[in-house]
């Protein structure tokens, strides 16, 4: 029996997960040695439509996205969705709460009616997805380890407790104490808390935690004279796809 085959594909997104698998350096010469790569844009001209495990980048925004979609989860006897674009929809959700027609004459001025475009969505809205690495970009350890699960014949593993968590690891000051807002309470973890380390806060680019506890995140907003509609628009950045609306 060979080397498992490998493709990566890419819809709507900047393909900085991509560049991720690249960063893996000296590790991705071992992940290149367990795996026989028959697709990836970024590294090679030939390509195959026989492969094991599919890695798909990108959210989908056009209803001819979603033909090329369904054709290469029919190839793909398991489909990996890679980053924020592909497993919660996105940066290019942010269009989704705006006048289509006015987002298309701003970008494309006079020529708006010969691109094809409709509301963007995550993978999952349109096939089934066996498994999702979340970030805005993915973490490198965290695709090395999804590929070593897939290679033992495991179920890759995906953190279910909220950023918060890893921030205190980190002993980082709360960034609600700083007086900002922050996602961290409500979103998964798997990132090391990067954003707050680096001084910045978290924006929600992994998506929610499997039930998160509302009531707890109301409470703490709350706690700082925040109201619920506060975060919520903050959410917007990465998850419009998700339903979240505002509460005025």
């Amino acid at each position: 029996m060979g080397k498992p085959r490998v493709a990566f594909f890419d819809f709507a997104c900047c393909e900085g997960c991509q560049l991720q698998v690249y960063n893996l350096e000296e590790d991705l010469l071992k992940v290149l040695e367990a795996v026989e790569v028959v697709g990836w844009r970024e590294a090679m001209k030939g390509h195959s439509d026989e492969y094991y495990i599919a890695f798909v980048e990108g959210s989908i925004t056009r209803r001819s996205d979603e033909v090329r979609l369904k054709e290469i989860r029919r190839h793909a006897q398991v489909l990996i969705a890679l980053g924020a674009c592909a497993t919660i929809g996105g940066i290019n959700c942010i269009k989704n709460f705006q006048d289509p027609e006015g987002v298309g004459r701003f970008v494309y001025g006079t020529k708006a009616q010969d691109y094809e475009t409709y509301p963007a969505r995550p993978l999952k809205a349109v096939v089934p997805v066996d498994f999702e690495i979340h970030g805005c970009p993915i973490t490198r350890k965290e695709f090395a380890a999804v590929v070593k699960a897939l290679l033992l014949g495991k179920r890759p593993e995906s953190p279910n407790y909220p950023v918060c968590v890893e921030c205190k690891m980190a002993e980082n000051i709360c960034v609600f104490e700083k007086g900002k807002t922050c996602m961290g309470p409500v979103t998964r973890a798997g990132c090391e808390a990067c954003c707050v380390t680096e001084g910045s806060i978290c924006w929600g680019c992994r998506g929610l935690v499997d039930d998160p506890n509302i009531d707890s995140q109301i409470e703490i907003l709350a706690g700082y004279g925040l109201a619920v509609g506060d975060i919520l628009r903050n959410f917007r950045l990465y998850s419009d796809f998700s339903g979240l609306k505002d509460e005025q």
